[in-house]
């Protein structure tokens, strides 16, 4: 956790929760070391709204796309916070990589396993990802929904799920139980949509 994180947090934080009204249930789920954090991605500003609704104190890194990064002035502030680039459409060894090196670290890192911005469940599949880097470094997967597209002064509830840990039966997980398991978190996020945290 950098001193420039703490600093952004302390200014963003007040802003964000005024724009975007948030209520977080279940944040209880997070373990206190390394867990891979898997959410919906309905908006730009999900993983915004995510890393500030949780403790300052969190260590959260966020995996985004690299496109973000090729813009001045902001791919050198995404660096600063934490946040590292992935390619997304193949596989990104860098990336697999750096996010292995920051689970086994015991930090968090957040992930959008559909690799885009979905309106539904069902538009996108699961990355297989996620499954090999929860396998590879033996944390667990968190399911988040955070919502639909975040609109300005609408209340938002973003729901942290119970751990979820593949079955895997080798060292490395399958073809296919990379895609039962990336499927399985998935459906828990989306299952995680009934939850109203305003009642």
């Amino acid at each position: 956790m950098t001193k420039f994180y703490r600093i952004i947090y302390t200014i963003a934080a007040p802003i964000i929760h005024l724009l975007f009204p948030c209520r977080t249930v279940g944040l209880e789920h997070v373990p206190e070391g390394g867990a891979l954090l898997c959410a919906n991605h309905a908006s730009g500003w999900d993983p915004i709204v995510i890393a500030l609704n949780m403790p300052r104190e969190a260590r959260l890194t966020v995996m985004a796309k690299d496109q973000l990064f090729r813009i001045p002035v902001l791919g050198f502030l995404l660096r600063k916070l934490g946040i590292f680039p992935v390619k997304r459409g193949g596989n990104d060894l860098t990336a697999i990589k750096t996010a292995m090196k920051v689970l086994g670290g015991g930090n968090r890192l957040l992930v959008f396993p559909e690799g885009t911005r979905v309106d539904e469940q069902g538009e996108a599949e699961a990355k297989g990802g996620v499954t090999m880097m929860s396998a590879r470094t033996g944390v667990p997967m968190i399911p988040i929904y955070c919502g639909g597209k975040h609109k300005f002064l609408r209340r938002t509830t973003i729901v942290f799920g119970e751990p979820y840990i593949p079955v895997i039966a080798g060292r490395r997980p399958t073809p296919d139980e990379n895609r039962t398991a990336a499927a399985e978190i998935l459906n828990r996020i989306y299952a995680l949509s009934e939850v109203d945290g305003w009642k």
